[in-house]
């Protein structure tokens, strides 16, 4: 594979990192619901592009089944998007 084909590879990955570090960023500074909920976001974003992307163009997404790793993804998504809006704010 050619450098740049490895660097394109792993978009999907770094921009589910992105969001994730931006609800972490959110999270400290701003408000927790509001960075839960765009961590919880980043989840469903992973797992809809796990779904979608073939393996070889999901990259660092692409750790188990297909099946597996979207299922993982979702579950722990909108868990994480319940419990954000399911705590009342302080």
């Amino acid at each position: 594979m050619s450098p740049s084909g490895s660097r394109t590879g792993q978009l999907p990955a770094l921009a589910v990192l992105a969001v994730a570090g931006l609800g972490i960023v959110l999270a400290a500074l701003v408000d927790w619901q509001l960075g839960s909920v765009v961590l919880g976001l980043s989840l469903l974003l992973g797992a809809g592009l796990r779904l979608t992307l073939p393996p070889a163009s999901a990259g660092a997404l692409v750790v188990r089944t297909r099946g597996l790793d979207a299922a993982l993804l979702l579950a722990a998504g909108f868990a994480l998007l319940v419990l954000a809006n399911t705590i009342p704010p302080a």
